[in-house]
């Protein structure tokens, strides 16, 4: 609803359809296009009485057991919403791969699979791939894709980051000192103590922390870069400040811009030494923090 009154005029899906009678009713008024993945929503299209056709998505269940129809539920649903004279022919047909980032390792060849047993013999345009299908599984792509975390120029494998698929990062997460501290050889940094100086050290402090979306989690080591410089984690995240150490570092100096991720800073390597994905890093951003765009 915030993009059509923001003017955006293009085709959006609902991935997770609609909830009851209200719900179907918005997605008329703004001509949302949903997914279809549960009984009492084939209920709800039969029963519509209003002037709007719906383009309606049959999700179909091949091994992600999250949502969509079963495969042997897969002919009655789709044969309902054939029948239905509020939903738009040929019906659009979709799955969601549950593991494509794993390669033969996973269920993606299986559940392809699965997907063309299930469809055969619909004429709807089908929709599969997400952000590891659409590189990994080029069988995958079909009619529609739905890149996520690419659009992030991020990358869906574990091991790999999106410079080396040839993506950009969009996003930057930045901040700046605010001050500088000396601590002696065997100090302590941070809640907990969880950082001891091996040796005299120069540590960093940035206005940033757990309450703006940076991961408390975040371990000892953890990559940033100050003035564009290496630098990594010293000690635990707090809600408002990040202790960084900087005493390899030719000069810092107060107000200088600390990168926590973005073409500097990798937010694969910082997901990955907080124990997480950096799509959800990426969700994490608090309110509180400034947004601003820059020229690609």
């Amino acid at each position: 609803m915030a993009l059509r009154e923001a003017g955006c005029t293009a085709r959006i899906v609902l991935l997770e359809g609609f909830g009851g009678a209200a719900e179907l009713e918005v997605s008329a008024r703004h001509g949302f296009e949903p997914f279809v993945h549960q009984p009492f929503q084939l209920d709800l299209l039969e029963a519509w009485r209003g002037p709007h056709v719906f383009r309606a998505w049959l999700k179909i269940d091949t091994g992600m057991h999250r949502l969509g129809f079963a495969a042997n539920a897969v002919p009655a649903a789709a044969a309902r919403l054939e029948a239905c004279q509020f939903v738009a022919k040929p019906v659009q047909l979709a799955t969601h791969l549950a593991d494509a980032e794993c390669g033969d390792h996973g269920r993606a060849r299986a559940q392809l699979a699965a997907f063309a047993d299930a469809t055969a013999g619909l004429a709807g345009e089908r929709s599969i791939a997400n952000s590891a299908g659409l590189i990994a599984w080029p069988q995958a792509r079909a009619d529609w894709v739905r890149p996520g975390i690419m659009l992030y120029g991020i990358s869906p494998f574990a091991e790999r980051i999106g410079a080396e698929l040839g993506l950009r990062p969009v996003m930057t997460f930045e901040t700046r000192v605010i001050a500088l501290k000396q601590v002696e050889a065997g100090e302590h940094v941070g809640y907990g103590g969880t950082w001891t100086a091996a040796r005299p050290s120069r540590i960093a402090v940035a206005a940033v922390g757990y309450g703006d979306g940076y991961p408390r989690s975040a371990a000892n080591g953890t990559p940033v870069a100050v003035g564009g410089e290496a630098a990594t984690v010293a000690g635990r995240p707090s809600m408002d400040m990040l202790t960084i150490d900087v005493t390899e570092l030719s000069r810092v100096g107060i107000g200088d811009r600390v990168e926590l991720w973005g073409r500097e800073v990798p937010i694969e390597r910082v997901a990955a030494a907080a124990g997480t994905i950096a799509y959800e890093l990426t969700c994490r951003i608090g309110r509180r923090v400034g947004f601003a765009t820059r020229d690609a």
